[in-house]
């Protein structure tokens, strides 16, 4: 019984570094990990080829205006885990 939690607890630990695996031609996704710091997720949706636009704090979320090419859109992320809780794109 002890090895499976273990397990379990691994395998949960693991899943943030394994999302943060991120290629340029890639979207955003609600499994992106984009970073836990505004310039960390600034940096993280230029690298994939998106124009930051204004990036601030929203009720303890880090919020990203970005475009690409006629892509438009806001990407909420949470500071603690630096994964994307919700996207916006128009």
């Amino acid at each position: 019984m002890r090895k499976i939690a273990l397990i379990a607890l691994l395998a949960a630990a693991a899943s943030p570094a394994l999302a943060q695996t991120i290629t340029l031609d890639e979207g955003i996704t609600m499994s992106s990990v984009l970073g836990t710091t505004m310039q960390e997720v600034r940096d993280s949706v230029t690298a994939m080829g998106y124009d930051v636009r204004k990036s601030e704090m929203e009720r303890g979320l880090i919020e990203v205006y970005l475009v690409r090419g006629n892509e438009r859109g806001e990407v909420y992320v949470d500071p603690q885990t630096g994964a994307v809780t919700k996207i916006k794109m128009r």
